[in-house]
């Protein structure tokens, strides 16, 4: 209401009204973000300062959330699925750092999201897939061997302090990485190895039975009795210790040559990676050695007979043409 020809005063209400519908238009926020951006500019702060103050709060809130939310659950109930599996410690650590990354990746992935930061995600994830072909192309080498160690770690080849030969390598596994592995040789020689080379050929594993049959063949002559080094090859490897009762040890005649008998003596063992193999097996050798002699049962040396005659030694060369004389 107004009288004579001044301006029309506004309403109080109107005035509150239209401020509030522009700050509404200036921030042009939606969701959380936009109701944080509002709640802000409507205490004094510049619209863009506020928009911007908003959804950085939010991007960090909801960020902090996913965080705790994978150390507080995500990775303890990880932990303990693996645990209950009875998985080995080395692989278990390198599980629980991927599922906690990816945990991450995925919180990081909601935190641009709920923020309203969907174009900056969208650029991120671009810039990231190029960098990683770019990265891809220049690692080949580098990823192959990871990719054989995630196989190490859920096809469990081999574990830690197994004893293990490859290619012409043996020893005993001292640490499994998504890289490469460690192995220590019997002469105590420390090997780095690329997984892929683990996993990419035949790897034999001794460990992995939890027993081992060892063989050795023994020669006889033909003039001793077979079933007398027999049972004295068995009562040998009965007394030796560290050889199992069960499977009981066994002889088989595997050859007949041109000197003498072979026998196969087959023992077992446990827990070859542990035990000493090749004291077991020299002690059970020598002990049957000496029975064998005790016995009077000789053990034939290999016998090689040459043919033939010696003619035109000794005798005097001819001289061809041309040889001596005086010209």
């Amino acid at each position: 209401m107004y009288v004579g020809g001044g301006q029309p005063r506004a309403d109080s209400t109107d005035v509150v009204g239209r401020m509030t519908l522009g700050l509404q238009l200036q921030t042009e926020g939606t969701g959380i973000t936009g109701f944080l951006g509002d709640l802000l500019a409507s205490v004094g702060f510049p619209p863009q300062l506020a928009s911007a103050a908003a959804a950085a709060v939010v991007f960090v809130a909801v960020f902090v959330a996913a965080y705790a939310v994978s150390q507080l659950v995500i990775v303890p109930v990880v932990e303990r699925l693996l645990a209950r599996r009875a998985v080995d410690e080395h692989v278990r650590k390198p599980m629980v750092l991927l599922v906690n990354g990816i945990a991450l990746f995925f919180g990081l992935a909601l935190a641009f999201s709920i923020a309203g930061l969907g174009n900056i995600l969208v650029a991120l994830s671009t810039v990231t897939a190029a960098a990683t072909l770019a990265i891809g192309f220049a690692m080949q080498d580098v990823l192959k061997n990871f990719v054989a160690g995630v196989f190490i770690y859920t096809d469990e080849p081999f574990r830690t302090g197994d004893w293990v030969e490859w290619e012409g390598n043996s020893g005993y596994v001292e640490d499994i990485s998504l890289r490469v592995s460690r192995v220590r040789t019997f002469d105590n020689e420390h090997l780095t190895v690329p997984n892929s080379q683990l996993t990419d050929g035949v790897i034999k594993n001794y460990d992995r039975n939890g027993t081992l049959r060892v063989k050795f063949t023994f020669r006889i002559s033909f003039e001793d009795d077979i079933d007398e080094a027999i049972d004295i090859i068995v009562a040998a490897a009965r007394a030796q210790e560290g050889v199992l009762d069960d499977p009981e040890p066994s002889v088989r005649l595997i050859e007949i040559n041109d000197a003498s008998f072979g026998l196969q003596s087959r023992i077992w063992i446990s827990d070859p990676g542990q035990s000493d193999f090749l004291e077991i097996r020299g002690r059970f050798v020598q002990r049957v050695t000496d029975r064998f002699e005790a016995a009077g049962i000789t053990i034939p040396y290999p016998r090689r007979t040459v043919d033939g005659s010696l003619e035109g030694v000794g005798e005097p060369q001819s001289a061809g043409p041309g040889d001596g004389g005086d010209g």
